[in-house]
């Protein structure tokens, strides 16, 4: 059988090399062409997994290194009976660990302590679960939104957004990307949101560029609705807002879930899911991720983070380099994870 990977997606290459045919590409290269006689993919979010791209081939499993599925034409999928598999969870401490950094930089640049604020956490999944425990554990309080998990019944206290922009110093979003439905989630950081923040609060993107509206966070932030804003997910990534970009507190390359943890488990769990699927047996990833305990908590914590992860140097190359939104993303550096708690 014959495998294509993504040659960016870390811990893979050799795991797979004695057992099947293996070709390491740039996302780039990952095209029509390439994947008509191969089997299986493994991916990152740079891939449209959809007609374009499958129509005609053998594909028979994607295996995205990712957390999230909007890249993948899951209806196409279906019908084309190819199987799918996302790595869910896998970057979700990485993402809590940036927030943490984020919070901790803007509170030392305010003088603030963690134990004044009142966190918004929008969507409560993987990701908005760790950073609801992190949180805590700096000593804020927490609010939390997700309308689906409320509808469900899903045994947590939820709040409205309205309630998070009213009561909250520091919002968060952590939802995928939907563009239809009920619940759909493009844009929504957008002019009805932020006339009703009340507390002048930390805006932060780590979900997808779409959820938040970047004009109306401009436009937000100069009417002082908001205070600062942290921007990991940009809209049209990569040739983004260079006035967002100036603007912004933090602003980063789509990093936040880019730990070296994160990646290894990401990469792990593509590995069982291509090995389940086809029946094979490969070899073991290599890695040197080493346990990087931290008992810490309060301010003590968000500074323990914010020592561990400045996130203040991400910010200053990409703000130097914006060109390189997608050199900096695909080349970025060993970044650890504390182990907290």
């Amino acid at each position: 059988m014959k495998l294509i990977i993504d040659r960016h997606i870390p811990f893979v290459k050799g795991v797979f090399d004695n057992i099947c045919q293996v070709e390491y590409l740039q996302s780039a290269d990952i095209d029509r062409n390439t994947v008509k006689d191969a089997d299986c993919l493994i991916v990152r979010t740079r891939t449209l997994c959809n007609e374009a791209l499958l129509k005609g081939s053998n594909i028979k499993l994607i295996a995205s290194a990712t957390a999230g599925y909007e890249h993948v034409d899951l209806d196409f999928c279906r019908r084309e009976g190819i199987a799918t598999f996302v790595a869910r969870g896998c970057n979700a401490s990485s993402v809590a660990q940036y927030v943490g950094s984020a919070v901790a930089l803007w509170t030392a640049t305010n003088g603030l302590s963690t134990h004044d604020l009142t966190i918004g956490i929008v969507g409560y999944g993987y990701v908005g679960k760790e950073v609801e425990r992190i949180a805590e554990l700096m000593g804020c309080r927490v609010l939390t939104n997700d309308p689906p998990l409320a509808k469900q019944g899903y045994d947590h206290s939820f709040v409205s957004l309205s309630e998070i922009a009213n009561r909250s110093d520091v919002i968060t979003f952590h939802t995928p990307l939907t563009e239809e439905g009920e619940f759909a989630t493009r844009h929504l950081g957008a002019d009805d949101f932020f006339a009703q923040c009340s507390h002048r609060p930390l805006i932060i993107n780590a979900a997808r560029g779409g959820v938040m509206d970047e004009q109306s966070m401009l436009t937000a932030h100069r009417k002082q609705q908001i205070g600062d804003f942290v921007v990991d997910c940009w809209e049209n990534e990569p040739n983004i807002s260079h006035e967002v970009l100036r603007k912004a507190l933090v602003a980063t390359p789509h990093i936040a879930g880019y730990s070296a943890n994160g990646k290894y488990r990401a990469s792990q769990m593509c590995i069982e899911a291509v090995a389940r699927f086809f029946g094979l047996s490969p070899a073991q990833p290599r890695h040197d991720i080493q346990r990087n305990v931290c008992t810490a908590s309060g301010n003590d914590l968000a500074l323990a983070l914010l020592a561990n992860y400045d996130i203040r140097t991400d910010t200053e190359q990409l703000k130097a380099s914006p060109d390189k939104f997608e050199y900096l993303r695909n080349n970025y550096y060993t970044r650890y994870e504390l182990e907290i708690g």
